[in-house]
């Protein structure tokens, strides 16, 4: 600590009193939960009482306005009309600032003592920060928005010094896959305040939508999305409601970053105005995830003027030092063949298409620089050199980030491994569909920005990270904030709290206050599901054993008579035994005592299926449905090709063919058992009979599984595969064919069973 510090606390001690204690305690209130961790906090004995009687004392304008910001926050869940006074002797909470605080721009210094709080901020923000932690000393109801009652609101008698590790502190959202009106995003914005963050990464434009209104060019945000189930999609911003929320950000210390994609990602725009393409289309908003080939020309200076139009009027909309020009995922394919790209790469002597990305997004660098903005781009923007002035965002790794810091570079890390948080926080068995399934919280919080890869002279390049929240599974805003919370407070901790100071088990502690802090806020955050067996039915073929876990290790009550468990049913301590057919119902529980969704595995004892007996042709075979199907039962009258031998399940039909695939043949299993089956595809049948069926349902990372008892020998099995595109995810990107496991004592999956290759009966996956 600071020679300053020790002298600030020796001076702060004098005038420690015991406070009353709190008239109600909730076990999640007590101690101290700040997210993020300040730099330094020294607790004291005693509390402050805040009451109707408190008063915020400050000495300007800039800083009357912050406390007005947080009155009316208090005033929501106390019901006390607090003032604010030039002057106080007792029960008073002062806000001043001092340019000579040895701390950071955004640092600050809280004193809480019986009689005061004092908070002093290098600037404005900084106290605007400190009363964030003051907020958070207080009990998480102080979130709440209606009045609470029989609450003592105390704050612990505490000394704090602190400052954030990044000057960047960030969050993206996706509004283009799934549409997320102004409400949403101001409430994103109010949690982001809370922890402290301070960039909100707009994504605003992309092959699937074009959200924000363009004045000049009004057909961008005419464009409606036809999705393959008959639904539509569509929604943008007004430049008045953009500037309502730049405002609101504003008044939060937040600073908006809007991104306009190009060269790629441009489908939206080529839909409203064709001729900015290489082919002069027409087009269509696309209906399916993944990257797209049709871009803007790059030889073409309709586009250039294009853009430098947009940029133009939007710019000016956002008064924040950065602007976003994407660059990612730019496909050359049109580049190649067309002759105004390739004219274009010949007059300036450019080596290839990737040089073209280059000449690209130095052209628009300077409207970017016009506008006195510093420009940011994703990282494949270093692809065939890198614009002077642009700062990189790295997202498909650290190695994108360590090279432009490396070249002198400013770098804002957001590698998907650990900050994209549109993956899964939990096993595939249980949590909602998703990207990818292995971003658990911990994983996210124990990321570091500053790599060591990078020369430690060099660090200085890294300003922070940035988690980023892509929609295309995110089909509901419920589902965008269960994706985004937990993990949006360990990016904050991540990126404010020294490194040294990181604690995940004291960050798991704290987050129980946290939770309920969000829960004010209505946010639907993530809370850790029972997990352990690999399906919600579980086949027995004699007493056995079911294990649950969770990723957290909290506390979870079950049932097994189909009731729904509370926090007073049977406490799950030890595997649960089962004899018979039994529904298993199991939640995880919080501190605060909300659950999470109820977890229903469905116990079925039964005997192995019998093996097939009579003889098998040689050869998996493969038959073809011609027409345009997308549920089972429109293949109910299909006329159905001659079936051919095959080897494996991988054929793979051009993506936007249409018709179904059926796929019969045997496979063996070594030994009467129970087996874990699972399938991405429409419908598995074992025995005749259906056992998995993913009919009209997103299914990605075999979702849906079962089980079945087994007789040791070979089954016979139809599989159905329709080329078809559910929830913008077409069947064809699916893993093919089917997975087999046995279960072990900890439900973990062996090897899988050969399918019988030197009969050629089938292959396996």
């Amino acid at each position: 600590m600071r020679i300053y510090s020790f002298y600030y606390l020796l001076l702060v001690s004098i005038f420690l009193f015991s406070c009353t204690k709190p008239l109600e305690e909730k076990a999640y209130n007590t101690g101290i939960n700040i997210v993020p961790q300040p730099a330094s906090v020294v607790e004291m004995d005693g509390n402050f009482v805040l009451n109707a009687n408190t008063v915020f004392v400050t000495h300007n304008d800039s800083l009357a306005h912050i406390a007005s910001y947080f009155q009316k926050k208090i005033d929501l869940s106390t019901g006390y009309d607090l003032k604010t006074v030039s002057s106080a002797t007792s029960n008073f909470i002062s806000l001043k600032t001092d340019l000579a605080l040895p701390l950071n721009e955004e640092g600050y210094t809280l004193t809480v003592t019986p009689n005061e709080v004092s908070i002093i901020g290098k600037t404005p923000q900084g106290v605007f920060y400190g009363l964030q932690t003051l907020l958070q000393l207080l009990p998480a109801e102080i979130e709440s928005k209606a009045i609470v009652k029989n609450m003592a609101w105390t704050a612990p008698c505490v000394a704090i010094e602190d400052e954030p590790s990044y000057g960047y502190r960030g969050m993206m959202l996706d509004v283009c896959r799934h549409f997320l009106d102004a409400d949403f995003v101001k409430k994103q914005l109010d949690i982001m305040a809370m922890l402290k963050m301070n960039r909100f990464h707009w994504h605003l434009t992309d092959d699937h939508l074009w959200a924000i209104e363009v004045k000049k060019y009004p057909l961008l945000t005419q464009s409606i999305r036809h999705n393959a189930d008959g639904t539509t999609h569509q929604g943008f911003y007004t430049q008045e409601q953009i500037k309502e929320i730049v405002d609101y950000a504003s008044e939060r210390f937040i600073t908006i970053i809007p991104e306009i994609e190009l060269p790629g990602h441009a489908l939206a725009a080529l839909t409203a105005y064709p001729e900015l393409s290489c082919t002069g289309g027409p087009f269509q908003l696309r209906n399916k995830w993944g990257i797209e080939e049709n871009v803007y020309c790059a030889g073409n200076e309709e586009t250039f003027a294009f853009i430098e139009d947009v940029l133009d009027e939007l710019i000016p909309l956002f008064p924040g030092e950065y602007f976003h020009i994407g660059g990612d995922e730019c496909v050359k394919k049109k580049w190649k063949a067309c002759a105004k790209c390739q004219k274009r790469i010949q007059e300036e002597g450019l080596k290839d298409e990737h040089e073209l990305q280059s000449y690209f997004v130095h052209r628009i660098e300077e409207t970017v620089l016009k506008h006195n903005k510093k420009m940011v781009g994703w990282d494949e923007i270093l692809e065939g050199g890198l614009a002077p002035s642009a700062t990189v965002m790295s997202w498909r790794g650290e190695e994108g980030g360590i090279q432009a810091a490396t070249m002198g570079h400013d770098v804002i890390m957001t590698p998907a491994k650990w900050l994209y948080v549109d993956h899964g926080q939990g096993g595939i068995e249980v949590e909602p569909i998703a990207i990818n399934f292995v971003t658990l919280l911990e994983k996210t919080y124990g990321y570091n920005p500053a790599s060591e890869k990078i020369p430690a002279e060099l660090r200085k390049h890294v300003l922070g990270a940035q988690c980023n929240m892509w929609t295309e599974y995110a089909t509901t805003p419920e589902y965008t904030e269960y994706l985004l919370y937990p993990r949006m407070l360990a990016v904050s901790e991540l990126n404010w709290t020294p490194n040294e100071k990181k604690d995940y088990n004291s960050f798991e502690k704290r987050i129980n206050n946290q939770l309920v802090r969000l829960d004010n806020h209505g946010i639907n955050y993530h809370i850790p599901l029972p997990e352990g067996p690999m399906a919600d039915v579980v086949t027995i073929t004699v007493m056995d054993t079911i294990t649950f876990n969770n990723t957290q290790n909290l506390p979870m009550h079950y049932t097994t008579d189909g009731s729904r468990p509370t926090v007073n049913s049977p406490l799950y301590k030890q595997p649960i035994v089962v004899n018979d057919d039994t529904q298993i119902n199991i939640a995880t529980f919080l501190p605060s005592g909300k659950m999470s969704r109820v977890r229903e595995v469905s116990v079925v004892k039964d005997i192995p299926h019998p093996a097939y007996s009579g003889i098998t042709t040689s050869g998996m075979k493969r038959a073809r449905a011609e027409g345009e199907f997308y549920f089972v039962a429109d293949t109910k009258d299909a006329q159905w090709s001659e079936p051919i031998v095959v080897e494996d399940f991988n054929y793979k039909p051009d993506l936007d063919s249409k018709g179904a695939y059926s796929y019969t043949g045997y496979f063996e299993v070594p030994e009467d058992g129970v087996y874990y089956l699972s399938t991405e595809m429409d419908e598995l049948e074992i025995n005749g009979e259906v056992v998995l069926s993913n009919d009209g349902k997103l299914i990605r990372h075999s979702h849906n599984r079962t089980s079945l008892a087994l007789e040791k020998g070979k089954h016979p099995f139809r599989l159905l595969f329709i080329n078809n595109n559910i929830g913008g995810y077409p069947r064809i990107w699916n893993n093919k064919g089917f997975y087999i496991a046995q279960k072990d004592s900890s439900l973990k999956p062996i090897e899988n069973v050969s399918y019988k290759s030197q009969d050629n009966i089938a292959s396996k996956q």
